[in-house]
């Protein structure tokens, strides 16, 4: 993955990293630990521009959350209610979670779009709540993007300050975005297993 990743950036420059940004909030296993730091590592080599970098690829996380946040608009909560009593056993979530989830989003919806757009394995998820909920566009669009510059830039920042280590980085970045994918279906089999365990037997 790493090494692809490398070659949509060095063949497409600002554009590449806007769509890696963009299809990792569409295809969560396509980690943003991985691309915006190699987008650093490319600025402080001079290939790319760091304010450039943080922008378009902020731009790109953004675009992809508006994604999400479409579809849970078009969603709406009775849906993805009535969805969860059907289909839920698979997604691991139940009509009870949406509505705890529903009310809980309604109280707390710009930190909520703020932090999450910092946190690994949420910063996708938030945007469907915000769509479901109904949060009105601007606010989303402003604290998603406030979110999203804050971590995008530290990552950045990061892969710019290491370029020195890149020989060494580059040698963990490739098994360390298999981890997170590992990672990402291990929790999925183990909230599935879960909820058979409670589900009533007939």
């Amino acid at each position: 993955m790493f090494e692809w990743i490398l070659s949509v950036m060095a063949a497409a420059g600002y554009p590449g990293l806007a769509f890696l940004m963009a299809l990792e909030n569409v295809f969560p296993p396509i980690p943003s630990e991985v691309v915006v730091p190699l987008a650093g590592f490319l600025a402080a080599e001079g290939t790319l521009s760091l304010v450039p970098v943080i922008l378009v690829a902020t731009a790109g996380s953004v675009a992809g959350a508006t994604f999400w946040y479409w579809v849970g608009l078009r969603i709406g909560e009775a849906r993805l209610r009535a969805f969860a009593d059907r289909h839920g056993r698979w997604l691991t979530i139940s009509a009870h979670d949406v509505d705890a989830a529903a009310l809980w989003f309604r109280r707390h919806g710009p930190w909520a779009v703020f932090l999450g757009r910092m946190m690994p394995g949420l910063r996708t998820l938030i945007s469907v709540p915000a769509g479901v909920a109904r949060m009105p566009m601007l606010p989303f669009l402003v604290w998603s993007t406030l979110g999203s510059l804050v971590w995008i830039g530290g990552l950045a920042l990061l892969g710019y300050v290491l370029q020195s280590q890149y020989d060494r980085i580059a040698a963990w970045m490739e098994p360390a975005s298999w981890i997170v994918l590992g990672a990402a279906v291990g929790i999925y089999l183990w909230r599935l297993v879960r909820q058979e365990a409670r589900s009533p037997r007939p």
